[in-house]
């Protein structure tokens, strides 16, 4: 017997909404069967689990969903294996470049914020030497010296 899924069944083990199944339904990354009356429910087969699998692990890795359906798509032809890994390892190294680039523009801002910091810190520490060292007005001193 065929292993088959349901919407929910997919829904559920993958921790999706039944909208967002529909949708990589809607762009071709996943084909289920359809049955009951006017073909209202759909039926998923172990094809159509592995490929929402490889979908999701392709968005975790920051791919788009087109660069997901093209890449699973690859698996899908006769094409030979090789060029599947080519085309795999090109998308990849595209996507780590521009994550790398990303961190060094993070880490640039993060280096910037270290300094406003430390010179926000120098500033208010200067003011608050300047007020400790400051002697009383002599308004304020003849208001003690009159309370006392």
């Amino acid at each position: 017997m065929t292993t088959t899924y349901t919407i929910s069944d997919l829904a559920r083990e993958f921790d999706l909404t039944t909208r967002a199944i529909r949708f990589y339904e809607d762009l071709g990354l996943l084909q289920p069967e359809r049955s009951g009356p006017g073909g209202r429910n759909r039926i998923y087969s172990v094809r159509d689990r592995t490929r929402l699998k490889l979908t999701l692990r392709a968005k975790r890795l920051g791919l788009s969903l087109t660069e997901a359906k093209d890449i699973i798509e690859m698996y899908d032809s006769p094409r030979d294996t090789g060029a599947q890994l080519n085309k795999f390892l090109d998308v990849l190294a595209l996507h780590r470049k521009q994550i790398e680039e990303q961190m060094a523009d993070l880490q640039a801002n993060l280096d910037e914020i270290k300094v406003h910091q430390r010179e926000a810190r120098a500033l208010l520490a200067k003011q608050e030497a300047k007020a400790a060292a400051k002697p009383a007005s002599p308004a304020a001193t003849k208001v003690q010296k009159d309370a006392a």
